[in-house]
């Protein structure tokens, strides 16, 4: 079966909001994401409508059936009673009128398969062979019977829904070639369409957003379009998707009384009630109106106008459409050449069942090791936490869905942070209000937690710098900043919380860092001022010898100087 509801996995995650709202459960949480699983769900759309991000998104037909038209294929509508109350039209003509327009080649009312099946319903009462009669008009109420109720697929009336018997009709009518596009505010009917019990009968499945979106792009406006009457009048079946409008139809319907109670239940939550009441044998000899939407299917899940009221559109409906039966003699020769029966079937999940053993190591595992630690809040969408331990079992959860165990833990994590860690941790708000602080600050600042949290920052320590990230939304990281007065050196990261509007530092101590390198310093000075002493001596002692060198050069050159004068003299002697 083709997919119906698309999920953007980019959009979710941590919220659980599905999960709650999701009375059968069928919405697997893996790696924080919604999954929803095919073989647990209902179709009833709930998802679709409280999702916050809007992750789940519906699959449309939309293209696939105009492609039939452009293609030429003779395409026919159609169209469920819903739009009496949802659309915008001053005679119920132009909404066929505009429908043309856009291709089709008719535009036929769901409510002349509502007709059949009516006719089916009142042969059931007369008949009087069931216990209880639930009508099959909604597949979801079927889907959730079939799944999670099989024991009361016997009291499933066993005819096809009028979308079904509408698409016979019109297959039957105008050859097994044609088209047939179901129009309705119903998700359910999509898969309905693709049952292989009844397939080949509707074509696509299209909402009415789908249907206003198309219009638009075209520029047609259903009150602009001339009248263009049905061919076909319905009458009282066109009240179907108004609750109790199967009731009021049957009871229009039938020929003679039976001895069936009738009532319409309709909301998930409602309709399983009941299930659960007619399993405990307390609802007997009733005819039971069942749909899965709160106020029958003009609520639909793709119905998000919030500005249309269901008990408007009721009262509005039932003045507008007269209490009238389609005679029998219209309805007879149909149901002579057509079947409407259906077979109901167990389609119910085989998930595995943990023991108790498995699911108290589950819940012990989230720090429920007794009853009374279960507090079953149901922020993980589950409504007890030991519901949630056999769902993890089942692998449709994961364990850090549990919020409370969750804040519990990262609540410890942060108290191991602030009491163990060897640096200060300081949180202050903007009025320098001391928010966090950590254990190790009573060693360096002389206060202790209790006391730093009931004081201000600028009362031991100058604020400036937490003053300028306050006002520049800029972090420092990485500057040295010394107190003498804690005879503390510290390098200091302080940052900006937006979320919080805080600013977060850690104080790293470098005290001893710092008296290294000043000790170190103080050992190039005095290297420094001992090489200097050094270099001076030595320039002295040059400088000596340097002055001793110069006389005795001097003299050594005085006496050389006498002695060659001495020898000149002496050879001219001796030459005469």
């Amino acid at each position: 079966m083709a997919a119906i509801i698309d999920f953007k996995a980019t959009k979710c995650r941590h919220c659980y909001k599905c999960v709650r709202n999701c009375e059968v459960k069928a919405i697997m949480v893996k790696n924080g994401r919604a999954e929803i699983m095919p073989e647990n769900c209902v179709l009833c759309g709930r998802c679709l409508q409280i999702c916050p991000q809007s992750a789940k998104t519906l699959v449309s037909d939309l293209g696939k059936v105009k492609s039939y038209i452009a293609r030429g294929e003779k395409v026919v509508v159609s169209l469920a009673p819903a739009y009496m109350g949802l659309l915008k039209y001053h005679t119920i003509g132009q909404v066929r009128a505009a429908l043309l327009k856009l291709g089709f080649s008719d535009v036929r009312e769901t409510s002349e398969g509502a007709a059949l099946v009516t006719a089916e319903y009142a042969r059931l009462l007369a008949e009087g062979q069931m216990e209880n009669i639930i009508t099959t008009c909604c597949p979801s109420a079927n889907d959730l019977i079939e799944k999670y109720y099989p024991q009361l697929i016997s009291s499933l009336a066993p005819v096809v829904s009028p979308m079904i018997a509408h698409g016979m009709l019109l297959k039957q009518e105008l050859g097994k070639d044609v088209k047939v596009v179901f129009l309705g505010p119903c998700i359910a009917k999509k898969a309905e369409a693709q049952d292989e019990r009844h397939s080949g009968y509707i074509d696509g499945v299209l909402n009415f957003n789908d249907i206003n979106f198309w219009l638009q792009s075209e520029d047609i406006n259903i009150e602009d379009c001339e009248d263009m009457p049905f061919c076909k009048d319905p009458k009282i079946n066109r009240l179907y998707p108004v609750s109790s409008g199967v009731i009021h139809s049957v009871l229009t319907t039938q020929k003679q009384v039976d001895n069936y109670q009738k009532f319409y239940i309709h909301g998930e939550k409602n309709c399983m009630e009941l299930c659960d009441s007619i399993l405990r044998g307390e609802i007997k000899g009733c005819f039971i109106e069942m749909n899965m939407c709160y106020g029958g299917c003009i609520k639909g899940p793709t119905v998000n106008d919030k500005a249309i009221s269901r008990f408007k559109v009721k009262l509005d409906m039932e003045q507008a459409i007269p209490q009238d039966p389609v005679p029998e003699e219209e309805t007879r020769p149909v149901l002579e050449t057509i079947s409407l029966q259906k077979t109901f079937q167990d389609r119910s999940p085989k998930d595995p069942v943990p023991t108790e053993a498995q699911i108290r190591e589950i819940l012990s595992q989230t720090g429920k090791s007794k009853p009374e630690n279960e507090l079953n809040c149901g922020a993980c969408g589950y409504p007890t936490c030991r519901e949630k331990a056999i769902a993890v079992f089942q692998k449709k959860a994961e364990l850090n869905m549990c919020i409370p165990f969750m804040y519990e833990q990262s609540e410890s994590l942060s108290n191991l942070v602030l009491e163990t860690s060897p640096n200060v941790v300081l949180l202050v708000d903007e009025d320098m209000k001391i928010l966090e602080y950590s254990a190790v600050g009573e060693k360096y600042f002389g206060r202790t937690r209790s006391e730093a949290l009931k004081m201000y920052l600028y009362e031991f320590i100058d604020p400036v710098d937490f003053q300028w990230v306050f006002d520049t939304h800029q972090n420092i990281h990485g500057k040295k900043v010394s107190y003498p007065e804690y005879h503390l050196d510290t390098l200091q990261n302080i940052v900006y919380i937006e979320k919080e509007n805080a600013v977060l530092a850690t104080f790293i101590d470098i005290t001893q860092q710092e008296e290294q390198l000043r000790v170190d310093y103080e050992k190039k000075l005095d290297t420094i001022d001992l090489a200097q002493k050094v270099i001076h001596k030595q320039m002295m002692v040059a400088q000596e010898i340097a002055g001793l060198l110069g006389e005795t050069t001097a003299e050594t050159k005085t006496t050389l100087t006498k002695l060659c004068h001495s020898l000149l003299e002496g050879g001219e002697d001796g030459g005469v």
